[in-house]
């Protein structure tokens, strides 16, 4: 029981929160692209019956998989995070 005390003294203070969550949110990440890849993935065959089928040429399953919601929603849009203080820092106003 004492090293469970001493554990819990060491681990759980607040200055260690963030690493509990910055570790959270990577393992959340992690798990989310690892169940997308499973499930959604052509290339990615877990049943036996589908991999004997070797290599398919299914280009509209791949182009489902790889043009998903989040890619077609900036697919559009300038790679700025900014834009308005990007455009005031590159072309400040002018005084007269």
């Amino acid at each position: 029981m004492a090293s469970a005390a001493s554990w819990s003294k060491r681990w759980l203070r607040p200055e260690v929160y963030p690493l509990f969550l910055v570790t959270g949110v990577a393992v959340s990440i992690c798990g989310m692209q690892l169940i997308r890849n499973i499930t959604g993935n052509p290339e990615v065959r877990v049943l036996k019956e589908k991999r004997a089928a070797g290599v398919l040429e299914n280009f509209d399953e791949g182009k489902r998989y790889s043009q998903h919601f989040f890619r077609k929603f900036i697919d559009g849009k300038k790679p700025e995070i900014m834009q308005s203080l990007n455009s005031w820092m590159a072309d400040p106003p002018k005084d007269d």
